[in-house]
């Protein structure tokens, strides 16, 4: 499966889309963009109801799961504090804080639930994920070249991506990834390679490093100094305390990772090259989308902590809509899919996962190698993209 945009003009090209007119892709674009008017005008006290309960929600778990771990010394209470701090801590990242960041939740005119003043709780600075994620990543979706969320610099995630010494470190360079995804998503936000390659000014990087460095160490002092400290002081129990915040960042860690992957590489996701996407329309642009993402599926618990990116497809297609109205719009965008005959992937959160990682680890082989061992039936092969 592969994105291919049909136009006048000669582009390089692929297939996904190849059946399509230009005619139907700009009608695709009609259509999705009448169910966006359609359900950010239907916005009212309800939606406004549901971020605000969510975040009260989290606040208490927080607090709770803190509280807990004031006695960490204790089993159970040890336990019981990990499990609350690493939902709260879920729910404040997937569907509060990158849902809140992406302006989904402007329209209620809250100054205390904006994008413009949310800061997140994660050691990345809300500005900076701002440029790099909404801006960079949602306009140039899994397009080599401009998308840096692609690889995130250290791994090779799409055979557009030329093999490298590097690559042979694909897996275990995602197995430290993983458990240290905040900090990972800090560094990619600094854009390093940018700078290397004096796209980006030094005065612009030192700006960056500072903010990242103030907010690194407020959560730090935060998670891994006073709240161990008052433990300490109160009940002794300030190691078993550093040891809870540290495992439910390792939770939280873990489980974004896993959501993030399984939105953008599993098999049949597509990437693109900068060539296909020069002179993009809008319809073409919503195809570039759908084929570039992948949803997850299960229930309402599922959505509710993966914030919804279990609707990653969705959530490329309308990023500023609220989050809690992506179920309601999938359905009516998968039937579109089938209307035009585009790809729709989704699939269990177990499979997405496994397909990631193998595809991780097949991406790490010389291409010439990786083609032996798939002509020989050693490696499941995976489509090649093609432009």
């Amino acid at each position: 499966m592969t994105l291919a945009i049909l136009e006048a003009t000669p582009r390089t090209r692929a297939s996904a889309s190849a059946h399509l007119s230009p005619e139907q892709i700009a009608e695709l674009g009609r259509e999705l963009d009448a169910i966006k008017a359609e359900i950010m005008a239907s916005l009212d006290e309800n939606d406004a109801r549901y971020i605000r309960s969510v975040i009260t929600a989290q606040r208490v778990l927080e607090a709770s799961g803190r509280i807990c771990l004031l006695f960490g010394g204790q089993p159970v209470a040890w336990a019981g504090g990990v499990g609350m701090l690493s939902v709260a801590k879920i729910l404040e990242n997937m569907e509060i804080g990158h849902n809140v960041i992406h302006g989904q939740w402007d329209w209620m005119r809250d100054p205390d639930i904006h994008s413009t003043t949310w800061e997140w709780d994660v050691v990345a600075p809300a500005d900076g994920w701002k440029h790099t994620h909404n801006n960079l990543h949602h306009t140039w979706t899994n397009v080599l070249g401009r998308d840096d969320d692609v690889g995130y610099d250290i791994l090779r995630v799409t055979e557009r991506q030329p093999w490298s010494p590097k690559a042979v470190f694909n897996v275990p360079l995602n197995m430290v990834l993983a458990p240290f995804f905040e900090w990972g998503i800090a560094i990619y936000g600094l854009e390093l390679p940018d700078a290397r390659e004096g796209k980006k000014s030094k005065q612009a990087l030192r700006k960056d490093v500072l903010a990242f460095l103030k907010k690194a160490a407020r959560q730090v002092g935060k998670d891994y100094a006073a709240t161990p400290l008052l433990a300490q002081l109160l009940t002794g129990s300030g190691l078993a305390s550093l040891a809870g915040t540290a495992a439910a960042n390792l939770v939280r860690n873990l489980w974004t990772h896993a959501v993030i992957f399984c939105g953008h590489f599993p098999d049949g996701v597509e990437a693109f090259d900068e060539a296909s996407v020069e002179g993009e329309t809008r319809g073409e642009w919503y195809v570039r989308q759908i084929a570039g993402s992948a949803n997850i599926d299960g229930g309402p618990l599922m959505h509710l902590m993966t914030g919804n990116l279990s609707y990653q497809i969705e959530h490329h297609l309308f990023p500023d809509m609220p989050s809690n109205r992506y179920a309601e719009v999938a359905p009516r965008v998968r039937a579109l899919c089938q209307k035009y005959g585009l790809p729709y992937v989704s699939g269990p959160m177990l499979r997405q996962v496994g397909q990631t990682w193998r595809s991780i680890g097949r991406l790490s082989l010389p291409d010439s190698l990786r083609a032996r061992l798939s002509r020989r039936g050693s490696v499941r092969a995976r489509p090649i993209i093609v432009s």
